[in-house]
């Protein structure tokens, strides 16, 4: 289901470490995210799960949950696939991606 949402994609010179972001359009700690992950020069890619139909979010939100063992809030990062940052405190995501504390 997660990789058959349509992502928004936005480019950037770090490639590696491999982070989706699952939002919502109208969350401040989310747009604050994104604007961290833009201005650190990280390739990610997002998707605002209001903009999909609710019974779908309601799936993201249940397979994230099952996937990785954490109740989903938002931002909901998910990095390599293996770890996950829940919420946006700055330092948390600077020592979690290697940025600095």
């Amino acid at each position: 289901m997660l990789e058959e949402l349509e992502y928004t994609r936005v480019e950037g010179q770090k490639k590696i470490p491999a982070i989706t972001v699952y939002a919502l359009s109208t969350c401040g700690f989310c747009k604050r995210s994104i604007a961290f992950l833009e201005r650190e020069g990280f390739s990610f890619r997002y998707i605002h799960l209001d903009h999909i139909p609710l019974a779908k979010k309601t799936e993201v939100k249940a397979e994230l949950k099952a996937k990785f063992g954490k109740d989903v809030a938002f931002p909901f990062a998910v990095i390599d696939d293996k770890d996950v940052l829940v919420g946006f405190i700055e330092p948390d995501w600077k020592l979690s991606l290697g940025t600095g504390a």
